[in-house]
Parts: structure tokens; C-alpha cells; sequence
């Protein structure tokens, strides 16, 4: 099966973050968010991607070409305009063969979750794709697409409706599994009021003329649209790594104490008399100063932090 990956968002709700790489590159744990939404994937057999991404996003191409250990076939096509995610897909069509998995690069499921979704494209009778569905706050209805329901059938789906409007308080996330039929609709999709081409008019299609879209709920996902999530992702990756801390300092000044769990990249010069951690991730090139406090704090390449200072649950950069 193919993963398609939708990378082309620039991440303007993460700026400052998203002003020197894009929101799929921002590291999760030493590794670029979007190879941990693909790693879950390659996991379940997923090893032929396409990345849709923006085309001055050169640092994406390059990591992967050169840097990434994910035994997985990658190859890139291009959004030159972020015009939805209809109009990525349709980037991507042209590479796709066969069954495919669509997911945003921002977007993190439980292995468990990714299981009960193939074993659904399995069951009989055969879906013609399998949305996931998760519980939405009343107050998010007008921020998400959101299903109707008969069993585990989805019979509508709406984009982003007034609350008043809702079917329901069930969300449909950014992970599918869909066959090529999906394709087909793409060309029939009409701009939207908010200027996009959205995916869920192709679904809504899909469910009309063809049938059999099934839902599978999960309770929790992991989604990067703030540097508080990105705090929260990194934490997540912590906490159940195996508890034995990840340093490669160039330096550390003496009395500088570190507490697990927290990772250290290469080239991290950390000064005397500091408390570093726990839940602490520092990348690459990183300067910390003398009398430093560290904790629940993620510090982005090559920044600093001056002698006396304290972070605490902050993305540095």
C-alpha cells in the first residue's frame, strides 16, 4: 500500500517556529514531524510515500535524500499554491497505483488505531475508503469536517458547519485509506467559500454515487498547530522512550546537573552550575549560559539561552 503525505503547509499559526523550516520539518525527538507520522505507517507496511510538498521547501527533499534511515521508497511532488487538500491530492495523483493511505503531516495516531484501520479495509464487504473518526468539543464544530452516521457506515460529511448545522459531534481527522475511486471525484470539486479545494466534497461524492465509507473512532491523537504541541508531542516521545538519556554535548560546565528523560544533540555547549531537565529536548548547536534552569522546554538548532535564565514549558528558538 502507498502513504501519501501532505507536507506543503507553511505552519503560519507556529510562527515564529515555521519561519525558517516548515511545519512538517519542526523536530519531534531528533526526527522531522512528518517522518513520525510515516514511521507509524512504515510500521504497518506502508513503504512507497509520496510526499506532496511546497516546492521552496528544499530542506524537506534534502533531509530525505541524505539524512533520513527510513527504509522506505520517498519521492516528492510539488503544491505550488496551497489551494486544500483536494488540490494536493491531485498533485499526487498521477503517482498513485493502487490502495493508498492519506495523511497530514502534522497528524499522530496510536500504532493500535492504525491497525484497526487496515483490518477495516480488509473486512467484507470491501470499503471504498476508511475515514478516522474522533469525539469533537461542541465549541471545535466549526473548525473540522464533521460525519453522520449509520453503524460504522459514514452517510454524510460536511465541511467545517455552523454548529446549529452539525450532523453530529464527530470529527473526521486527517488519516484515510482509500481506494483509486477517490481519484475520479477529484476533477468535479468546486472552490470553496474559504478559497480551497476540500476533500470532503470528493468523500461526500464517494459516499452518493459509490457507497461504503467506513469510520473507525479513535480517542486521542497527537496534531502540531502550536508551539504548546509541540512541547506536548515531544514530552509524548520522552516519556515513553526507554528511559536512559540521549547526550551527545560538545560540552557541559561542572555542576551542571542533567535529568532524564531529555535528549542532547551534537554540538549542545551547556555552562556550569545548570539543571537541565527533565522532559528537556535540546537540538542541534544549541548555548546554554552559566545558572541555567531547564525543564519541560524544547530548545530549537543553534539557539540561546543566557547565563541566570530559566525556561520553563517553552519552545526557545
Amino acid at each position: 500500500m502507498q502513504g501519501v503525505i501532505l507536507a506543503a503547509g507553511k505552519g503560519s499559526r507556529l510562527h515564529p517556529l515555521t519561519l525558517t523550516r516548515s511545519k512538517a520539518m519542526l523536530p519531534i525527538l531528533g526526527k522531522p514531524m512528518v517522518e513520525r507520522v510515516m514511521e507509524d505507517l512504515w510500521t504497518h507496511g506502508v513503504d512507497d510515500f509520496i510526499l506532496v510538498v511546497s516546492p521552496d521547501d528544499m530542506e524537506i527533499i534534502r533531509y530525505f535524500r541524505r539524512e533520513s534511515e527510513l527504509e522506505a521508497d520517498v519521492r516528492f511532488v510539488y503544491q505550488a499554491r496551497r489551494l486544500g487538500m483536494a488540490d494536493a491530492l491531485k498533485q499526487a495523483a498521477p503517482l498513485i497505483r493502487d490502495d493508498f493511505v492519506l495523511s497530514a503531516c502534522d497528524n499522530l495516531v496510536s500504532a493500535e488505531h492504525v491497525r484497526q484501520l487496515l483490518k477495516a479495509w480488509e473486512a467484507q464487504p470491501r470499503p471504498n475508503a476508511v475515514l478516522t473518526l474522533m469525539p469533537v468539543e461542541s465549541e471545535r464544530l466549526g473548525n473540522v469536517g464533521i460525519v453522520e452516521t449509520d453503524g460504522p457506515w459514514v452517510t454524510r460529511i460536511v465541511e467545517k458547519p455552523a454548529p446549529e448545522e452539525a450532523p453530529s459531534r464527530i470529527s473526521s481527522l486527517p488519516l484515510y485509506l482509500f481506494s483509486c475511486r477517490i481519484l475520479d471525484y477529484l476533477p468535479e470539486i468546486q472552490l470553496s467559500p474559504r478559497g480551497e479545494y476540500e476533500l470532503q466534497d470528493a468523500i461526500q461524492m464517494l459516499i452518493e454515487r459509490e457507497g461504503r465509507v467506513k469510520g473507525v473512532t479513535t480517542q486521542s491523537r497527537l496534531t502540531l498547530t502550536s508551539a504548546a504541541d509541540l512541547l506536548a508531542i515531544n514530552r509524548h516521545y520522552l516519556s515513553h522512550g526507554d528511559g536512559h538519556p540521549q547526550l551527545a554535548p560538545y560540552t557541559v560546565g561542572p555542576n551542571t546537573r542533567l535529568v532524564t528523560p531529555l535528549r542532547i544533540e551534537a554540538g549542545a555547549i551547556i555552562g556550569a552550575g545548570c539543571e537541565i531537565g527533565p522532559n528537556v529536548y535540546i537540538e542541534r548547536g544549541c548555548r546554554i549560559g552559566d545558572g541555567v534552569t531547564l525543564r519541560d522546554t524544547v530548545m530549537l538548532r543553534d539557539s540561546v539561552v543566557p547565563d541566570g535564565a530559566v525556561r520553563i514549558d517553552q519552545v526557545v528558538s
